[in-house]
């Protein structure tokens, strides 16, 4: 198991160049912390994401770091139930669990839950699974759900 805490780490904005797809395939122009992270993410056959949720969509660093992840991905496209979604560079499929916290309505959550389906699609989870909760509970929920993958 590989803890990443991505408030610690230098994680520049995408400049929606392409250059991962066109002059360093499947790998980032932007030589910072993402670089070491993309690749975890798409070896793992099981991922934990922990986010605030703002406004239906993830905390701007999560959203960062997802953008960042674009080189695990191809300039190919595919349909994938009724969508267009790019085709994977050797991710492996995974089960996902997100922990969403934050002072939330109704609404937001039904945004992001529709988010999070949308990105399992593209991210190749095989399953996933969105769990909301408050501020203060976030450590409590991340224990709970490590103990139930037998990681204590």
């Amino acid at each position: 198991m590989k803890w990443i805490d991505l408030s610690a780490l230098n994680i520049s904005n995408c400049v929606g160049c392409f250059g991962c797809w066109t002059k360093t395939p499947g790998r980032c122009v932007i030589r910072d912390d993402a670089t070491r992270v993309y690749p975890l993410i798409a070896a793992s056959d099981s991922v934990l994401y922990v986010s605030r949720i703002k406004y239906g969509g993830y905390d701007t660093i999560m959203k960062t770091m997802l953008e960042r992840a674009i080189p695990v991905q191809q300039a190919f496209l595919r349909i994938v139930q009724g969508e267009t979604h790019h085709v994977q560079r050797a991710v492996a499929p995974k089960q996902a669990v997100i922990v969403a916290y934050g002072d939330t309505s109704e609404e937001e959550q039904m945004l992001f839950r529709r988010l999070a389906e949308r990105n399992a699609r593209n991210m190749n989870f095989a399953s996933h699974r969105v769990v909301f909760c408050r501020p203060d509970l976030v450590g409590q929920q991340v224990r709970k759900e490590l103990t139930a993958w037998g990681i204590g």
